[in-house]
């Protein structure tokens, strides 16, 4: 949820005390343009922007919808200067959404083409039916910019707590946009139990401590930097074992060791669109990627008015 306490940070930020440049009489009309392809995200925070400034938002794309260039993402009318104001603002807060939406899309597609390909590796139907399956995804992205769900669909691709401060909200909503998932929200989603804590307390002491403190409700998330002790986390009682720093010949040991075992494999560790196909392709249940947030490129949208 947008606050107005936010909005009201956002822009006196820009605005400053003595705002001359958006001193323009009369009303105008202004769209949001995309000027190159991806996802759309953060619409909910430009909406607010110019709601604040009493500017009409008439149109506005859902989040997660697919653009290319030339489309529009949100339409304004209002007062000339309060639609120029809100302009810079709203542009920021979608570019930055929209660029972290896209970004995530692409790890996902990675992602579910690896597991495409490893399910057909060992799928009894033939190559065409398994290419043929994937052309119908292809087909359902292309018509609605949205994924859809296949048997192949198992591995989450998360964002982690890597976020700008203040923009928490907003970063993770375009993560859900861009077809991932938030992962933890904050430190009181999820127990995880780090390096550190295994240096202090031991791996079994650390998984101890945390769950005799621990609601039933809330999962324990631990840390492991070696394979052999992956089953150890998850025979002490981890719900989800993460697999840090690990290539993914050693992610994929692991795995086949968990196999055993009612606890989810989390591979994490300096992943990359370039690399995330690897991990994909091991068995894991979750991917997660601090890139998602912390190094997304802005998608290039532009803010044009009286037209």
């Amino acid at each position: 949820m947008i606050t107005n306490a936010q909005v009201e940070r956002w822009l006196r930020e820009d605005v400053g005390h003595h705002d001359v440049t958006n001193q323009v009489p009369g009303e105008t009309t202004g769209r949001l343009v995309a000027k190159e392809p991806g996802i759309a995200a953060g619409l909910e925070a430009a909406t607010a922007v110019f709601d604040y400034l009493g500017v009409a938002v008439d149109e506005a794309l859902e989040n997660g919808t697919a653009v290319d260039p030339g489309d529009e993402l949100l339409r304004v009318e209002g007062a000339a200067r309060e639609v120029l104001r809100g302009e810079r603002v709203a542009v920021n807060l979608a570019g930055h959404a929209s660029g972290i939406a896209t970004r995530t899309n692409e790890a996902v597609e990675r992602a579910r083409e690896a597991q495409r390909v490893r399910e057909s590796q060992s799928d009894s139907r033939s190559p065409s039916e398994v290419q043929s399956t994937s052309e119908d995804a292809s087909d359902t992205r292309a018509a609605t910019g949205r994924e859809q769900s296949t048997e192949s669909d198992d591995v989450r691709i998360a964002a982690t707590r890597k976020t700008t401060p203040g923009l928490r909200g907003l970063e993770k909503r375009a993560v859900v946009a861009g077809g991932g998932d938030t992962h933890r929200l904050d430190l009181s989603h999820m127990v995880m139990v780090k390096d550190n804590h295994v240096a202090e307390l031991g791996l079994e002491g650390a998984i101890e401590h945390f769950r005799e403190r621990t609601s039933f409700a809330t999962k324990l998330d631990v840390e492991v930097e070696a394979v052999d002790d992956a089953p150890r986390a998850a025979a002490a009682g981890a719900d989800i074992v993460l697999l840090d720093n690990m290539s993914p010949a050693e992610t994929k040991k692991a795995v086949d060791l968990l196999a055993d075992y009612d606890a989810l494999a989390e591979a994490s560790g300096g992943i990359t669109l370039e690399t995330v196909a690897d991990y994909a392709a091991t068995g894991v249940d979750v991917v997660s990627m601090g890139s998602l947030t912390h190094s997304a490129p802005s998608l290039d949208l532009s803010f044009r008015t009286g037209d």
